[in-house]
């Protein structure tokens, strides 16, 4: 079982920035790809970004430019930074990883219990 614990979330004006951070933690697994999601009230949760194993990543077109995602393997910690917040931006994110559970080898998908993020125009 992963526990992903995320920190970082609050209160900014826009054209701010905020700095996530998502701590995944516990035993026999190895984690593939890590990301981040938000669900903004009345929306369905959308990828936000997402990074690979190998530091691949990809984000979605309206935080392209604005928003980093990177990890530290060693830690099994994944941030991301956000830059130039719009009001728009304002939602609960959720980190995500996608894991191999050791020694079974099957896939696991486990959730965040996400972070408020509020802009303010």
């Amino acid at each position: 079982q992963v526990q992903l614990v995320e920190s970082g979330g609050g209160f900014v004006q826009a054209g701010g920035s905020l700095r996530l951070s998502c701590a995944a933690s516990g035993s026999g697994f190895s984690i593939n790809a890590m990301g981040w999601y938000r669900q903004a009230p009345g929306k369905q949760r959308e990828l936000v970004a997402g990074i690979t194993g190998g530091s691949s990543t990809n984000y979605a077109d309206s935080v392209k430019g604005r928003f980093t995602i990177s990890r530290d393997n060693a830690k099994n910690t994944v941030y991301l930074q956000m830059n130039s917040l719009k009001p728009e931006d304002t939602a609960v994110y959720y980190c995500n990883a996608v894991s191999t559970q050791l020694p079974s080898l099957r896939l696991q998908v486990d959730w965040g219990q996400g972070t408020q993020v509020t802009v303010s125009s």
